[in-house]
C-alpha cells in the first residue's frame, strides 16, 4: 500500500505513515455554511478534544514564545499534545509540535485548507531535545475539504520513525509508542479526530 499523494503534503520517503480521512454528504444548498462550521471548529486546536471526546488526545495551541492563545493558527505555533498514556520526561508528560505550514487551496468545486506539524521542542525550553515519540523527519499534515457535496477531514503522517535522540526513558517509550503508530495504533486516535471535527 502507497501512501496517498495530497497536494501540498510531504511526500513519503521512509518510515511509516497513515492515511486517515471520514467524510460527510450534505445537500448542495446546505454545503457552504457546514464548511463555514468545520472551518471554525478546525482552527480552535484547544476545543479538538471537546469534539473528540474523553478517549481522544488533548490539543493545546501555543504561539511561537510559548504563550497559550486561542486564535486562528499561524506558521511557527505549537502544538502541546497529551496523548493517553506516559508522556515524556523531556516535556512535562506531553509531546509537542510546530506547525510548519498552513495552506490553502480553491478551486470552482473545491476548497481545503491544511495545517502541517513537525515534532518539535517544548517552546519553553529552548535548549531542549524534540518532545515527541517521533523524529524531526516525521509530519503530521490535517486537512479539512470541501469536494462538490462532501466534507472531509483527513490526517496525513509521513515518514514517521521514532525519535532515539532523548534520554533513556525517553527512548523506550517513543519506540514503544512510535512502533504501536506504525501498526495503526496512532491511527484510531487520528480517526477520533476526523470523525469528531465531523460531529455537528
Amino acid at each position: 500500500m502507497k501512501a496517498k499523494h495530497i497536494p501540498r503534503v510531504p511526500k513519503q520517503k521512509s518510515g511509516g505513515f497513515h492515511d486517515t480521512e471520514s467524510t460527510k454528504p450534505y445537500k448542495d444548498i446546505e454545503i457552504d455554511a457546514q464548511f463555514e462550521i468545520l472551518k471554525k471548529r478546525f482552527f480552535s486546536i484547544n476545543e479538538w478534544k471537546n469534539y473528540c471526546g474523553k478517549a481522544s488526545s488533548e490539543f493545546k495551541h501555543f504561539s511561537e514564545s510559548g504563550q497559550p492563545v486561542t486564535r486562528i493558527p499561524q506558521r511557527g505555533d505549537f502544538i502541546r499534545i497529551g496523548i493517553p498514556g506516559p508522556g515524556t520526561e523531556e516535556a512535562g508528560g506531553y509531546d509537542w509540535v510546530e506547525i510548519v505550514n498552513i495552506a490553502h487551496r480553491e478551486t470552482d468545486h473545491y476548497e481545503s485548507f491544511l495545517i502541517s506539524c513537525r515534532p518539535s521542542r517544548d517552546p519553553h525550553q529552548p535548549k531542549g531535545r524534540i518532545a515527541h515519540f517521533y523524529n524531526r523527519s516525521a509530519t503530521s499534515n490535517i486537512m479539512i475539504a470541501k469536494e462538490g457535496n462532501i466534507l472531509k477531514v483527513g490526517v496525513y503522517g509521513r515518514n514517521e520513525k521514532p525519535n532515539f535522540n532523548a534520554g533513556f526513558m525517553d527512548k523506550v517509550r517513543n519506540f514503544m509508542i512510535a512502533a504501536g503508530g506504525m501498526i495503526g495504533i496512532a491511527k484510531i486516535q487520528w480517526k477520533l479526530l476526523t470523525q469528531g471535527l465531523l460531529d455537528f
